[in-house]
């Protein structure tokens, strides 16, 4: 018997054509420019040479996650300071919202994500980013808003998060998967490009993250396909990983539109994994 998804499909992707007619409207959503990268140049430098009209730079590292610490790389953000920046960006309760990064889905994803888990109900990614934007020849422009300040409240608690000790029992436990979305080769321990120890957390899958990204976004069927070969069964409770978790949230996100709105982010992943001495390592192939 083949597996299946019972779950809603939930709407967490907008096109360009529908974006570029939401913003002539009205009542325009408020959009975010999230580029990100790890390892640099600075992508407000991108914003500042051009950006989707009204868009508002919300950076990644100082917003949508806390100070770095034992935590992890990208840890929750604490609710006052998210509250207040979104404020500033314009974010409204009642208005939706549209989130975008280069096209590599990463930043986009963890705004979405965080967005969520703060209590914001009506949040969306721009499929293919600032990329599909500029391909489609829509608008761009170098002028940055000044948008009336925003009312949203944060409500912490909107979307399920996973501590290490949650993780690990989700890892382990009779029932329950824990996808681990970086490289093959990080999740054997073979390499470690930037925590100090490398391995995986015993039990948990390995399904990279490119698989599950990009155009695979528009695939449902074949995004429940992948996360069933994985070991991830409609009731069956599902999180993902990844080394701070930022590309673990594009996993979500494509949990999300496969079906599968209950699946859990640990926001800490491997950098906070590691961070205990005392908490196991697996390497090899094999959860």
């Amino acid at each position: 018997m083949p597996l299946v998804f019972t779950g809603t499909m939930t709407a967490v992707l907008v096109d360009v054509d529908t974006l570029a007619a939401e913003l002539a409207a009205p009542a325009p959503p408020a959009v975010l420019d999230t580029r990100w990268r790890l390892l640099g140049p600075p992508a407000a430098d991108d914003y500042r040479a051009g950006h989707l009209p009204g868009a508002v730079f919300v950076d990644l590292d100082a917003v949508w996650s806390g100070p770095p610490g034992p935590a992890g790389r990208h840890p929750l953000p604490a609710p006052a300071p998210l509250q207040a920046a979104l404020r500033a960006a314009g974010v409204r309760a009642g208005t939706p919202v549209v989130v975008y990064d280069d096209g590599d889905g990463a930043g986009a994803a963890r705004a979405w994500w965080t967005l969520r888990w703060a209590g914001h109900g009506d949040v969306r990614v721009l499929a293919g980013g600032f990329a599909a934007w500029t391909a489609a020849g829509a608008p761009v422009t170098g002028s940055v808003p000044a948008p009336p300040a925003g009312d949203f409240v944060v409500a912490a608690g909107g979307l399920p998060v996973l501590d290490a000790a949650a993780a690990a029992a989700l890892a382990t436990g009779p029932e329950g998967v824990l996808l681990d979305v970086r490289a093959a080769a990080r999740y054997r321990g073979e390499v470690e490009p930037i925590d100090p120890v490398a391995g995986h957390v015993p039990g948990a899958v390995n399904l990279p993250v490119p698989a599950l990204a990009g155009a695979a976004l528009a695939d449902p069927a074949g995004l429940r396909a992948a996360f069933a070969r994985a070991g991830v069964r409609d009731g069956v409770p599902v999180g993902a990983y990844c080394g701070s978790g930022v590309a673990a949230a594009q996993a979500v996100l494509a949990l999300h539109v496969a079906g599968r709105p209950d699946a859990a982010l640990y926001v800490g992943s491997w950098s906070n994994w590691v961070a205990d001495p005392a908490r196991p390592v697996a390497t090899g192939p094999t959860p």
